[in-house]
C-alpha cells in the first residue's frame, strides 16, 4: 500500500519524505490556505520534494471553471494530479481531463456508488472520505470494505485513495480490505513508527551494551 501525507507543510513534508516510506502528498484549498506563499509556488516546491503524485485541489464549483482550473494545475508540474469533487459538474470535468491525459482525483467521495461514477467518468484515483462519516456515526470502514469489492469487480484503471484518515487503525483496515493507497497527516503517521515495547526494548539494548563496553575499558 502506498502511503501519501495529507499536507501542505513543505518542512514537514521534507522531514518526513527523508524516512523513505512517502510516495506522494494530498493538499486541499484548506491546507494550502495556512501555509505563506503563492500556493502554486508551494506545490511545486512539493512535487520536486516528494517525486510523486501531488493532490491539488480546484475551487471552481462549474464545468467549465473545473476543466479551466484543472488545465492550469496540471501545467504546473508533472507529478500534480488534479482534485476534482464529487459533483455532477465534478463528473463532467472529469471526463473532459481524463480524456486529455489529466491525472484525476475525485473527492470527497462518501458512497461506493459515488466511487463507481468517478471511476466510470475516468478518475485516477479515488478518495472515500473515513473520518468524516465515523463523526455522523455512519461506518465509514463497511463503506471501504464495500467501495473495495466494486472496484475489484471491474477493471478500471483507478486506484483507493483512503482519505480523512484520523487514526492509525484506520490505516490498519485500510490495508487490510487491500485500499491502493492511504493518505496520512503527518501526526498520524508519527504514530504508526511509535509503540512502547520498541522504545523499552531499545532501552534495553542501549543498556545491556553498554554494560559490554564498560567491562572492556571502551567508552560509553
Amino acid at each position: 500500500m502506498k502511503i501519501f501525507l495529507d499536507t501542505a507543510n513543505l518542512k514537514e513534508i521534507q522531514e518526513l519524505v527523508s524516512w523513505g516510506v512517502v510516495d506522494g502528498v494530498t493538499t486541499n484549498p484548506t491546507l494550502l490556505s495556512r501555509e505563506e506563499g503563492d500556493p502554486h509556488e508551494l506545490l511545486v516546491q512539493i512535487c520536486e520534494t516528494v517525486q510523486g503524485p501531488v493532490s491539488a485541489e480546484v475551487v471552481a464549483t462549474d464545468t467549465e471553471g473545473m476543466i479551466r482550473e484543472g488545465r492550469e494545475l496540471a501545467s504546473l508540474h508533472p507529478h500534480i494530479v488534479v482534485k476534482i469533487p464529487m459533483t455532477v459538474e465534478g463528473l463532467q470535468a472529469t471526463r473532459v481531463l481524463s480524456g486529455e491525459g489529466i491525472r484525476v482525483n475525485m473527492t470527497l467521495i462518501f458512497t461506493p456508488l459515488q466511487a463507481l461514477l468517478a471511476a466510470k467518468a475516468g478518475a485516477r484515483f479515488l478518495s472515500p472520505f473515513l473520518g468524516r462519516l465515523d463523526d455522523i456515526a455512519t461506518p465509514a470502514l463497511d463503506m471501504l470494505s464495500d467501495l473495495v469489492t466494486l472496484m475489484e469487480n471491474y477493471e478500471f484503471e483507478t486506484e483507493i485513495l483512503v482519505a480523512s484518515v484520523r487514526h492509525p487503525i484506520h490505516v490498519l483496515e485500510a490495508a487490510r480490505m487491500g485500499a491502493d493507497i492511504v493518505t496520512v497527516p503527518p501526526k498520524v503517521l508519527r504514530q504508526l513508527v511509535k509503540h512502547p515495547l520498541t522504545d523499552i526494548g531499545l532501552e534495553k539494548f542501549l543498556e545491556d551494551w553498554k554494560k559490554v563496553q564498560e567491562r572492556l575499558g571502551q567508552p560509553a
